[in-house]
């Protein structure tokens, strides 16, 4: 049996969960929370299989929450369920340690496959959060700081070309690929090209056999 906790401060939506998920045979309800601090009391003394965790709560917001009740290591699992999809949110959310993120737009089926995920210790988002982790993933690589040019130089640089090589290929000159390889390593935080050439190659832009 899953033993369930829902938080959330609205009584309505807590009522309907509790409706939705008793229909369930193998999930049970074991306790509600109006907020964060009430959330992480009744998991101390119920131990429930999964928490239902709103975000946005007053007393004790639902990322706060959350961190405590993970922090207590009883091997609970804290799957989020808000309306907010605020990409601040969701990565507080999944930092705190969350093991899924789902919309209340969702459809109760979704929820209850959710929950199981969870109690099972798998993680489960809702396709519209993915979508923003891949969005920030996107976002926070460095290598979208790089100009066009410093791209270039960093492509051909991680292959292991010389600067005679790669200022015959890009047609410039060598002192401008100086430059650019100055800039591009202090963008990425690297030492040298040798550090370019590793960075490539654990990020899967080249292969072994692509180097000379």
């Amino acid at each position: 049996m899953i033993k369930v906790l829902i938080a959330d401060d609205h009584a309505v939506v807590r009522q309907g969960l509790r409706q939705l998920l008793h229909a369930q045979a193998d999930i049970e309800v074991v306790a509600e929370a109006e907020d964060g601090k009430q959330a992480v009391q009744l998991t101390q003394s119920l131990h429930p299989t999964v928490v239902l965790m709103d975000l946005l709560m007053p007393i004790m917001d639902g990322i706060i929450a959350t961190k405590q009740i993970l922090a207590l290591n009883l091997g609970i699992g804290v799957l989020v369920l808000t309306s907010s999809l605020d990409d601040q949110l969701v990565k507080q959310a999944l930092q705190a340690g969350a093991h899924g993120y789902l919309l209340k737009s969702s459809r109760v089926a979704d929820v209850v496959e959710a929950i199981k995920r969870v109690a099972s210790g798998q993680s489960a988002l809702d396709p519209a959060v993915a979508q923003v982790l891949i969005h920030q993933s996107r976002t926070n690589d460095p290598l979208n700081d790089l100009t066009a040019r410093e791209r270039e130089v960093f492509d051909l640089l991680a292959l292991g070309q010389s600067n005679e090589a790669i200022a015959e290929t890009l047609s410039i000159g060598e002192v401008t690929v100086r430059t650019h390889i100055a800039n591009l390593l202090d963008k990425l935080m690297l030492r040298d090209r040798t550090q370019v050439v590793i960075y490539a190659l654990k990020r899967a832009l080249i292969r072994v056999d692509d180097l000379p």
